[in-house]
């Protein structure tokens, strides 16, 4: 046995004895990787990445693990591929991969897990989006615990997920895929995601590090005019909670460049950030043909070996999604054009989680890797399922939900009867199997048609398509007119379908030119109003649309991000009151579709319009918001101290009571405001959230312990401070609804906040 199979030996022992044995063409192998695309699938490539069908040309597989390999890139996650077929598969690479290596190294095999494991009949849970509307990080937990076991058990090493961007603009196609527009609550789902997906054993990689959702006029992959504050405020917490709280095991960098720097180039980002100050001891992988982007597309290196050198010096470790610029590390090394070291350090951190994962024990064997598995259990559906349920928010209600009786119902528009329009644009039925014609969705995902037909008599629910999501098309609106004015109530379903680069209306490369409902949809809404027949306009959507237009003559308005597979049968429940909905909105939803509206996170002048401007930002429904089917009430806020030392803390404390006739839940939120910085501050900012489950009469007391860091912000000399002076901690049921406040003085010195600082909000709920 050599002493890097040896799981006595500590991690370091075992790294460093086999480190020390392979060339620099063997270390520069293992920062490499292979996508097995079957060759009648070569066009998928154009179909993951920008510009990707410029970067065909990778290596071939014989050359690609000539001297070991890093990573085997989406071996159940490029075809229709069954379990059965992708464990032959991955036994045979892997074989081939050992049987290469001098000294028999594995390669890690990574997966697209961002609602759910990316394969054929996987389950397909809500896209991220709804996570952040369930306010519920334990129930994310819980799910990508299960989304780990299942990837696990075929033998996955690494996810790439979760998404921690922040939505800055709305109109970015890959807002569903993010968990909303606070850094505090995108930060803890994230989390929360990260440490259920590591207790399965696969790697949690972090997206898209960073700034990648903060590009111009939210288009996908242009540059993000950052700011240092918004960068250090907004943009890196959620990051850094993920990394000092969750322990994340690999981060990816984003395709952005940040003030004229490619993120995939930067020492400051992704060593002095990451590794230094926050003491990151994974791998960073690159997004796929990041690397090769500096030459082609940033135009900071002069070809695909200077790309190369960049990036690894930088600090990215593995070249996703196959080897191209970093082939040429090893000969720079002997040529001296490249430090060594810079090849070590990465070598070792990847050679590191080999390790880790047992991937280098003596007796690892390719043959007995994996195993069949049924991949959309009964257990998994009923876990989408409660999230999907916990992720609907209502938004308006004037009475007529939920439905009682058996009414005659109109379900018309597009996102009705299209199971497809529930699942984000990484569910493996609208990221591959759109691809083949009539490869249907290799899952049941019933549509809110099919639900509704099965709980309904026969002849109460008439269903018309109306018009497409996207296409000009108006010939179905009078039959949607028709069907609304024989009926009780209609059910006006619009919204997106996900799709990849213009191929839907939501998802990466779908962005959009404002936030008025795609296609001709909107046309459908007041085709239907003008009826007269009540409206439950239900939004199925991947961001925020603007409904200004119609909330005033809807009787009652739902939306349903994007809820995975068990969407039909969750929405049909909250309709008819099985289900009392607790979500709220991670994103606000907006009043009109043009004038850039913004997040919640604003500065005074960001937000009112009173003879500033013609156009008020301010949302039609705010971040938070959301109603129920009973009532609730806040009452007794009590600050433990009205003063706290510029590095103390206190509590605040608030009763929660339902005051309905039914059992729900209420998210109490907590926010802060800062009325007098050194620098512009959002005029309110959620620093701590809970989601409280109460029986009709029963109250809660809901504790948040606020540490002063938790006021901290980035002064005007660029460093990181607790300012002494007044802020005001407030407690309501959204951004804008904070019925209760208390001013609490900070004390002292301004003090400078080091490294370390406290990032949560720790809760108490007492009965």
């Amino acid at each position: 046995m050599q002493p890097w199979q040896d799981p006595n030996r500590s991690v370091t022992e075992r790294v460093e004895a086999l480190l020390a044995e392979l060339t620099p063409h063997e270390k520069a192998g293992q920062l490499g990787s292979f996508w097995p695309i079957p060759p009648e699938d070569d066009t998928v490539a154009g179909d993951v990445a920008p510009m990707s069908t410029a970067f065909a040309a990778g290596l071939p597989w014989s050359d690609s693990i000539e001297h070991g390999l890093g990573h085997l890139t989406r071996n159940y996650g490029a075809g229709p591929v069954s379990v059965e077929d992708g464990l032959a598969q991955l036994r045979r690479l892997q074989g081939d991969v050992v049987a290469q290596s001098r000294h028999g190294i594995p390669a890690i095999v990574h997966e697209e897990c961002l609602t759910g494991f990316t394969a054929l009949g996987a389950t397909v849970y809500p896209a991220a989006i709804a996570w952040g509307a369930t306010f519920d990080p334990e129930l994310v937990r819980e799910m990508a615990r299960a989304i780990g076991d299942d990837m696990a058990a075929v033998g996955v090493h690494q996810g790439l997920s979760p998404l921690l961007d922040v939505v800055r603009d709305y109109r970015w196609g890959r807002v569903e895929e993010t968990c909303g527009e606070d850094p505090y609550l995108v930060g803890t789902l994230g989390t929360a995601y990260v440490q259920g997906l590591q207790e399965a054993g696969v790697i949690a990689t972090l997206k898209h590090f960073v700034g990648y959702s903060a590009s111009k006029a939210g288009r996908n992959h242009a540059p993000a005019p950052l700011g240092r504050r918004e960068l250090e405020d907004m943009l890196l917490p959620p990051f850094e909670m993920a990394v000092r709280e969750g322990g994340v095991q690999s981060v990816m960098n984003s395709y952005s460049d940040i003030d004229g720097e490619p993120v995939g180039a930067s020492v400051e980002l992704l060593t002095t950030v990451l590794r230094d100050r926050w003491g990151f001891t994974g791998t960073v992988v690159s997004d796929y043909w990041s690397v090769t982007f500096l030459e082609l597309m940033h135009h900071v290196a002069a070809d695909a070996a200077a790309a190369g050198r960049l990036a690894l010096t930088a600090g990215i470790d593995v070249e996703l999604p196959g080897t191209s610029s970093y082939h040429s590390l090893a000969d720079d090394v002997v040529a001296g054009r490249l430090d060594e070291k810079l090849l070590d350090r990465a070598a070792r951190r990847v050679l590191r989680q080999k390790v880790e994962l047992g991937l280098l024990d003596e007796g690892w064997d390719a043959q007995a890797q994996g195993r069949d598995r049924d991949l959309d259990s009964a257990d998994n559906r009923a876990l989408a399922r409660r999230v999907a349920e916990e992720s609907i928010v209502l938004v308006k209600n004037d009475g007529i939900l939920p439905l009682s009786g058996t009414p005659r119902i109109a379900l018309v528009g597009p996102t009705g009867d299209d199971p497809r329009t529930f699942m984000g644009c990484y569910s493996f039925p609208n990221h591959i199997l759109s691809r083949y014609e009539g490869a249907g969705l290799g899952i049941d995902v019933p549509s809110l048609a099919d639900m509704l037909a099965s709980a309904l008599p026969a002849g109460n629910v008439v269903t018309a398509l109306g018009v497409p999501i996207l296409e000009p098309d108006d010939s179905g609106i009078e039959a949607a007119v028709a069907a609304a004015r024989d009926a009780d109530v209609a059910v006006v379903a619009v919204g997106d379908l996900a799709g990849l680069f213009g191929r839907g209306t939501s998802g990466e490369g779908c962005d959009a030119v404002d936030l008025s409902l795609p296609g001709l949809q909107g046309r459908l809404v007041e085709a239907v109003l003008a009826t007269g027949t009540p409206v439950v306009l239900l939004v199925v959507s991947g961001r925020p649309y603007a409904l200004g237009e119609y909330a005033a003559r809807c009787a009652a308005i739902v939306q349903a991000f994007m809820p995975g597979e068990e969407g039909g049968g969750a929405i049909l429940r909250v309709l008819t009151g099985e289900v009392n909905p607790s979500g709220r909105l991670p994103i606000a939803i907006p009043d009109h579709p043009g004038g850039q509206p913004g997040t919640y996170l604003a500065p005074p002048l960001a937000w009112y319009s009173e003879g500033i401007s013609n156009l008020d930002p301010r949302p039609l429904y705010p971040f938070g918001f959301g109603l129920s089917y009973t009532s609730f009430e806040l009452s007794d806020l009590e600050a433990s101290s009205t003063q706290m030392d510029v590095d103390g803390s206190i509590d605040v404390s608030v009763t929660v009571s339902n005051t309905g006739d039914r059992a729900g839940s209420e998210v109490v939120q907590l926010y802060l405001s800062d009325p007098v910085a050194q620098v512009t501050r959002p005029i309110k900012a959620l620093i701590g959230y809970a989601k409280v489950p109460l029986e009709p009469g029963e109250s809660r007391r809901v504790t948040f312990t606020v540490h002063a860091d938790r006021t901290s912000f980035t002064g005007l000399r660029h460093e990181r401070i607790v300012e002494p002076g007044d802020i005001v901690l407030s407690v309501g049921t959204s951004s804008e609804d904070r019925p209760l406040a208390v001013t609490v003085q900070i004390t002292g010195e301004e003090r400078i906040v080091g490294e370390g600082r406290v990032l949560t909000t720790p809760i108490r709920i007492e009965p």
